[in-house]
């Protein structure tokens, strides 16, 4: 003889499947996007001592609201930091802009300041560039990757935070 228990429990499960064949039972929705995106790239994946590497940064407000301000952290990955006989700095930071370039405003050794031309309206994106110079007697034959951290308010009193994002690798080739 079946329990009550038994029988609910199997009628819930025929209910279940009767509404997953024909299309029926809820479905779960996409995640909603980050509020603000950090995306880096690399115009060369190699170079050796003494050439530089441009590192650059897009973020990409994702909300509604105006993305009003922008903090932003990069530091060296810990392999990195394991190479001391790679040598290197950033040497330059502009923000794109409409009218061209122009030259941030707070770097450096490791925070970025505001840097992307707050505000960011919706849906847009700012980039910024870092050059990355080696130094001419760096050691080779080792890779150079950094990790950011960010934290962006919005004009809805909203904040996020994200991180870490890592930066593509690049190679330090003997010539």
């Amino acid at each position: 003889m079946r329990s009550p228990l038994m029988r609910r429990f199997g009628l819930s499960a025929v209910l279940a499947l009767a509404l997953a064949v024909f299309g029926l039972a809820p479905t779960a929705s996409a995640a909603d996007p980050s509020p603000a995106d950090l995306k880096f790239t690399t115009n060369a994946a190699t170079t050796t001592p003494g050439g530089s590497v441009n590192l650059t940064m897009t973020l990409t407000n994702n909300k509604t609201y105006d993305l009003w301000f922008v903090y932003q952290s990069i530091h060296p990955t810990w392999l990195t930091t394991q190479r001391p006989d790679l040598k290197y700095q950033f040497t330059g930071c502009s923000l794109a802009t409409a009218n061209g370039s122009t030259p941030c405003s707070g770097t450096g050794p490791s925070d970025l300041g505001t840097n992307y031309g707050a505000p960011i309206p919706p849906g847009q994106s700012r980039t910024v560039t870092l050059t990355l110079q080696i130094a001419p007697d760096s050691g080779c034959n080792g890779n150079i990757g950094f990790y950011s951290y960010f934290y962006a308010e919005f004009s809805d009193s909203t904040s996020h935070s994200g991180g870490p994002v890592y930066t593509p690798e690049t190679r330090v080739l003997c010539a």
